[in-house]
């Protein structure tokens, strides 16, 4: 019988030590990650990247067109309601190389503004880089919070905000 009631004295003790522990940590703020995407495949990349507060941008680049687009799905019913288009061929003189190779990322740039008629742009950059010359340029895209909140449609073309050259030498295609 003795042994009985401290086991049940025992289990009662953790009991209590696993809700103090998780009272604890459960009063504190949740810890958020967001979570950035990119896959290529043949001629075109797609990537994902923030655009406003819990919500990101789908990226597309076909190398074949130079064709940049991208895409905002609405919090307000099915469907995208923001579009973006942009050609990226004299950005990176594409007649000058034969078979361009793209890679595409996204990066964090909130507050950022476009220094034009465009205002502010969204909370993430696209980075595209043309392999081959090592050619690097930097976009973000115009972004309208009122206009998303209203499920108003938004279109517009992405902004070069920087550009860089990664490569000193040019590397010839096989």
């Amino acid at each position: 019988m003795r042994k009985n009631h401290t086991a049940f004295l025992m289990g009662a003790v953790c009991v209590v030590v696993g809700l103090a522990i998780g009272l604890y940590f459960g009063r504190n703020e949740p810890i958020v990650l967001h979570a950035t995407a990119t896959q290529g495949h043949d001629n075109f990349v797609i990537a994902t990247g923030m655009i406003d507060d819990g919500l990101e941008a789908f990226y597309f680049l076909d190398f074949l067109t130079g064709d940049l687009k991208a895409t905002v799905i609405s919090e307000r019913g099915p469907g995208f309601n923001a579009y973006y288009e942009y050609n990226i061929a004299a950005d990176f003189n594409m007649g000058a190389v034969k078979n361009p190779k793209f890679l595409m990322v996204t990066g964090v740039a909130r507050g950022m503004s476009s220094g034009g008629a465009a205002g502010r742009l969204g909370e993430s950059v696209l980075y595209v880089v043309e392999a081959t010359t090592g050619h690097l340029v930097a976009y973000g895209l115009p972004w309208n919070q009122s206009l998303h909140a209203s499920n108003k449609g938004q279109r517009g073309t992405f902004v070069p905000v920087g550009r860089a050259m990664l490569r000193t030498e040019f590397v010839r295609d096989q």
